[in-house]
């Protein structure tokens, strides 16, 4: 056992190491962090004569680092990418000015601060190239910019986070209509100065639609849902083996697992994101790295920010959310909301919450779940912590209380401990309506599904709820009724019926809802 731990370390020492929080292309190569060579892909976009692309993806995938990359190579800097895939290619490697903006490194809070950041952008990067500028109107600034560099040659434009600056006011609709208007000014110059524009790139986590911040650049090519660019960002299960091999194999070792066994329970947490019809899935990269820098199965990404406006959201709308996990779209329906107008589905897809799983090319129309268990368990945990007010540490904890007194058969405490998550609604919000309490028993059971990993229903309308585990226990709730008219819904409709003959024992519970909380309730053993 020694012997195995100290050659584990001896592996150890001979990884690269991992780019954790860099996303500066140059400090990767040159301090020889560990690099997924996506530069095969990019070719395919700076290969052409003129593009003007808009990417929309996920916080954390790998964006900033993209620009980064996409600045070296339209600056010519050919040996950084020395044993990468376009270091051999055709590629003609000709020095352009580069004007790139990072939206990320300023929060706006009025007018004044959105106009007073981009105009400093703008001069700082006129200064970089020996430009003096006249105007001081941030758009008829960046006319000039443009102008004066396309005497040194065509122009390069990158901007990251084209949208953060609507994204951090999202909740102030009057402030973050006024924000996207300046937005809509600046961007539309792009159109205008076309002539002196070789590549434009522009990425950000919203897609609003065309109609409202990229009115004016009706050039731009939406390449968010193109197959062709689906793994631009993200690593795909290949990359994943191939560039962590030495990461995978000292992971195997110290969890004293085979390595496809790890790769499997790595596929279930962390793969997934899919974004065009092919469904060709990737991994977060944030939560990749973090993973095999810590050696531990943990809730990364999602916990590096908690998407508290979105629940909120949810919550103002009274989304039915028991037809999240496999929901249907039209393919207009992802670009057809705006600051107005702010739908949830689109929104859960391109922050990262739901992904595409299917698509139907008859109807033109997907069907977008969650993309892995890290999401849908940390998801179904902050919503259950948002509609039952129990907090978020506690539900991870009540969750696993329930799941061990249903495999103790201790039903007494199982229910005990459901009634705690209505207990905690304020009195307030101690609504009738019975879909807010259908979905806290939704999420409930969800969670329960989720860490017992096994087979869980919860169709409100049929059955309530099903657990397959050790044993199988079947709910059925009464909101207006008593625990033996559940009981025998159970029995008359025969829910049983396609559990029998698993070798396991079944449980019948029929449970009423009383006074804003369970109250009596009937267990059979069918």
């Amino acid at each position: 056992m020694i012997e195995l731990y100290v050659e584990s370390l001896k592996k150890g020492k001979n990884m690269k190491n991992l780019p954790i929080g860099i996303q500066t292309f140059r400090d990767i190569i040159q301090n020889d962090y560990l690099y997924v060579d996506k530069t095969e892909k990019i070719f395919d976009l700076v290969k052409n004569p003129k593009g003007v692309y808009f990417l929309s993806r996920p916080r954390r995938f790998g964006k900033s680092l993209l620009i980064s990359t996409l600045n070296e190579i339209f600056e010519g800097e050919k040996e950084l990418f020395k044993g990468l895939w376009i270091y051999k290619s055709d590629y003609s490697w000709k020095k352009h000015p580069v004007v790139r903006i990072d939206f990320s490194k300023k929060k706006a809070e009025n007018r004044d601060d959105l106009k007073g950041f981009i105009l400093h952008q703008l001069k700082s990067i006129a200064n970089k190239y020996g430009v003096s500028l006249e105007r001081d109107q941030y758009d008829e600034a960046f006319d000039e910019l443009l102008t004066k560099l396309s005497g040194i040659n065509k122009v390069v434009i990158l901007i990251d986070e084209y949208d953060k600056p609507i994204i951090d006011n999202i909740e102030n609709k009057e402030l973050a209509v006024e924000l996207r208007e300046i937005l809509k000014g600046f961007y539309t110059i792009i159109k205008a100065c076309d002539e002196y524009i070789r590549f434009v790139f522009l990425t950000g986590v919203s897609k609003f639609s065309k109609a409202g911040v990229f009115s004016g650049l009706n050039n731009l090519k939406d390449i968010s849902m193109d197959a062709r660019h689906s793994s631009l960002l993200g690593i795909t299960k290949d990359e994943m083996e191939d560039s962590f091999k030495d990461h995978i194999d000292h992971f195997a070792e110290s969890e004293e697992v085979s390595k496809p066994e790890l790769i499997k329970k790595i596929t279930y947490w962390y793969n997934g994101f899919c974004f065009s019809g092919t469904c060709e899935k990737v991994f977060n990269p944030f939560s990749m790295l973090l993973l095999f820098d810590n050696v531990r199965f943990s809730n990364y990404w999602f916990e590096s920010a908690t998407p508290s406006f979105l629940i909120k959201l949810i919550k103002e709308k009274e989304f039915d959310l028991t037809g999240l996990d496999g929901v249907n779209i039209s393919e207009s329906a992802f670009s057809s909301y705006e600051i107005e107008n702010l739908k949830i589905i689109p929104i859960l897809f391109h922050t990262g919450y739901l992904t595409i799983t299917k698509y139907n090319k008859e109807r033109m129309e997907y069907t977008l779940a969650y993309p892995n268990f890290e999401v849908k368990n940390s998801m179904t945990e902050c919503l259950a912590e948002a509609y039952s007010f129990v907090e978020r540490e506690l539900v991870h904890g009540y969750a696993w209380k329930l799941i061990d007194t249903l495999r103790e058969h201790n039903f007494e405490l199982f229910f005990d401990t459901l009634s705690v998550f209505f207990a905690n609604i304020p009195y307030d919000l101690q609504i009738k309506k019975e879909k807010y309490y259908q979905t806290v028993f939704y999420l409930i059971f969800s969670l329960i599904g989720l860490k017992v990993e096994a087979e869980i229903k919860t169709n409100i309308g049929r059955i309530d709820a099903v657990i397959v585990d050790k044993d199988i226990y079947i709910f059925e709730f009464k909101f207006e009724g008593d625990k033996d008219q559940a009981l025998t819904q159970i029995k008359d409709k025969k829910y049983f019926e396609k559990y029998q003959g698993k070798g396991k024992k079944i449980y019948l519970f029929g449970v009423e809802f009383a006074d804003k909380n369970v109250g009596e309730w009937v267990v059979e053993k069918w």
